[in-house]
């Protein structure tokens, strides 16, 4: 099994040193020619659906591989300790308005995943490259980690609201 991403290994979590923008950044070249291949060839709901389908899977994966990394096992805390690797470099800016053993809850106010997207011409489908990853990897991660959210950036509103519950 893999090691929990410190610091001291997260090199090895992502290759070269990659941030996780950087690393997404790089999927989302390769998901934009299969999305525009799909669409082209079996319509955009089916583009959508394909993408949408395959992210889901891939962040269930990856959060699996955290859950097995875990120092002492699946926790609220453990989940939280991995936060920078999302934030690093100022890819995301939160706003922390709860954290507790049960309860994780947080704004975002800027996200330069939603900004990277729009750059690259994947605005339509950013929220199924980005923000469909996080109620997956709750599911990957640990059953009893749930994510409630109402709103997000990359579909237009002012923030992204993050609720996270983990039942005992």
């Amino acid at each position: 099994m893999s090691q929990s991403p410190t610091p001291s290994n997260q090199a090895a979590a992502h290759p070269e040193g990659l941030s996780m923008l950087e690393k997404r950044k790089i999927e989302a070249e390769i998901l934009k020619e299969v999305y525009l291949t799909l669409k082209e060839s079996h319509g955009e709901q089916v583009a959508k659906k394909t993408i949408a389908e395959s992210v889901r899977r891939s962040a269930i994966e990856q959060a699996r591989a955290f859950a097995a990394a875990a120092p002492g096992g699946t926790s609220l805390k453990a989940f939280q300790d991995v936060m920078p690797l999302w934030t690093k470099g100022g890819a995301l800016e939160i706003e922390v308005k709860e954290q507790s053993d049960t309860s994780f809850t947080f704004n975002v106010v800027r996200c330069r995943y939603a900004e990277t997207y729009k750059a690259m011409g994947l605005g339509e489908i950013g929220h199924l490259l980005s923000c469909n990853r996080d109620g997956a990897f709750c599911e990957g991660y640990d059953p009893k980690l749930k994510l409630e959210r109402t709103q997000t950036i990359m579909q237009g509103a002012s923030h992204c609201d993050f609720k996270y519950r983990y039942a005992r």
